[in-house]
Formats: C-alpha cells, structure tokens, sequence
C-alpha cells in the first residue's frame, strides 16, 4: 500500500487523482502546513523541503508532486506515452513546464496578491503577470487540441487541474474569460470519477481554515522573519 502524505493545496490533489484514476491502494495521512506539521522532523525525514506531498512506495520515498506522477505512471504503465514515442519528450516539456512555471509562478501570485505584507505593489505585478503569460501559453495549446498531448489524457492534464480549479484565486475573477481553453479542460477533468473520488479527500481529514498570524508564520517564515 502507498502512504501518501497530503494537504488540499493544489499540488498534492495532482496526485490524488492519479491516485484515484489508477485504482492504487493508498493511506491518506494528512499533514496540517497551517499547523506548521510539515516542519516536524519526522516529516522531513521524508521530505528534507518540508513540502506536500510525499508517498513511500515501499522502500521508496517520492517527494515534489511532478516527480510523484511521474514515478506512479511509469509504475504502473498509465497515462504517458512509450518511450520512444514523439509524444513521450512532449510529455516530458510540459510536465516540467508546469513544475518550473505553473505552479511557482501561480504559488507567488497567490502570495504576494493574498497574503504578504502590503506595499508589494512590484511583486504583486511582476507574479500576476508571469502567472497569466504562462497559463497563456497552456490555453493555446489547448485551442485545437482536447488534452495536452492531443487526444490522450495523460499525468500533463492532471498536474494542470491541481492548479486550474484555483485560478480566480491565482488572477482573479476575470481569469476565466482570458482562459476559456484551460476551463474548458478544468471542467472535462473534474467531471470524471476520479475526480470526483480526489475531490472527496478533501472530507477525509479536518484542516486548519484560519489564515492567521500563526498559520503565515508556518508557511511563508521569511515574512514572519522580516516582520521581526
């Protein structure tokens, strides 16, 4: 069985799904980063980043959520090209796309837009538009195809779902009038089963909702840091 460490952030729901989507026996464990449970010890035994998620598939530990999907396609043999297929080095660009792009750009847009100290304005507009020229570049990939490498749904599709659900909240309100092909995505994903049985995690386990002084201390410590 694959013990799978979680929080609702977009990252570990990727792999939830594939999770979900491969019929993989899994323990959910919750980790509370509002808690600041990701610091302990024990958990960065696993994750020396102090980062969600991480799985132990057996005598393998599996850290970054990319890396994850990754390890479980090529474990199980689903959704990703062969190699030697064209198709596998397309995989391969986009997944690390949105591993050096989507997800950090779309992380420090959240932050700077949300929870920073204020007068950020450079911050916040530097993220906000790197966070919309790369989400960009995934809507027109997606304008004449129905997933990321054509007509197959591949471990690409479900790292761009962990992120898109949460776009009003990464460009605001008007994100999904500037990314009609990246909802239209979002929304084919989210409408099959697994989906559906990823999405139910979320009732699992309870988790700290405040966003308060002692949550931002947790998770972004070098704002606590400079407001000493």
């Amino acid at each position: 069985m694959i013990t799978f460490y979680y929080n609702l952030a977009p990252n570990p729901m990727k792999v939830a799904l594939f999770l979900e989507e491969a019929g993989l026996d899994y323990e959910a464990v919750p980790v509370d980063s509002r808690k600041g449970e990701q610091h302990a010890e024990a958990f960065k035994a696993l994750n020396p980043n102090a980062k969600l998620p991480v799985i132990v598939d057996g005598d393998a530990t599996v850290f970054d959520s990319n890396a994850i999907l990754l390890y479980l396609a090529e474990k199980t043999g689903r959704f990703l090209p062969k190699p030697g297929d064209k198709a596998r080095g397309e995989m391969l660009s986009w997944l690390m796309f949105v591993a050096t792009g989507i997800g950090p750009y779309s992380g420090q847009a959240v932050h700077f837009r949300h929870f920073a100290p204020k007068s950020q304005d450079y911050a916040v507009e530097r993220y906000d538009f790197e966070a919309e020229r790369h989400w960009s570049i995934v809507d027109a990939r997606l304008a004449d195809r129905a997933y990321m490498l054509g007509a197959d749904y591949s471990i690409v599709d479900m790292a761009v779902w962990g992120w898109a659900g949460r776009l009003p909240f990464v460009m605001g309100e008007a994100a999904w009038q500037k990314l009609p092909n990246v909802k239209r995505l979002l929304d084919a994903v989210s409408a099959r089963p697994a989906a559906v049985r990823a999405e139910a995690i979320k009732e699992r386990h309870s988790f700290k909702a405040e966003m308060d002084e002692d949550a931002k201390r947790h998770m972004f410590p070098a704002t606590a840091k400079s407001a000493a």
